[in-house]
């Protein structure tokens, strides 16, 4: 399965529990396209999984923890001034909405075989270093 706006980096323990944090940022609109990701990935859980979600030590093959906030702010304009070697920097007055999700699942090996075969393409680069 493809996704345009998660992106996950893997981490395991030394339970053998295996996670996927993600994080995306974007404007209002493009909120609706990242909720449906996530809700592709939710339902795709629920489904291949239905022991979950849970907690592991209540033998559950996997769980998941969604935040989200809200997040105003005014871009300024920054200019490099090469010949003083600092920076003009005008206020900004537009201000920008932006809607920040983290999504974490965590699961045990059959999960984490199955998510990576899921969406393996979906991992940053550099999770083997």
């Amino acid at each position: 399965m493809t996704l345009h706006y998660l992106h996950f980096d893997l981490s395991e323990n030394t339970e053998g529990l295996t996670t996927f944090d993600a994080m995306a940022s974007v404007t209002p609109r493009d909120l609706p396209a990242l909720q449906a990701e996530i809700a592709r990935v939710l339902a795709w859980a629920h489904r291949q999984h239905p022991d979950g979600p849970g907690p592991a030590e209540d033998g559950h093959a996997w769980d998941y923890d969604l935040q989200a906030s809200r997040e105003r702010s005014t871009l300024d304009r920054w200019r490099y001034d090469a010949a003083s070697g600092r920076f003009d920097i005008d206020a900004g007055t537009t201000e920008v909405l932006r809607h920040t999700l983290t999504l974490t699942l965590s699961g045990d090996a059959g999960f984490a075989a199955a998510f990576l075969d899921a969406f393996g393409a979906a991992l940053t680069s550099g999770m083997d270093d």
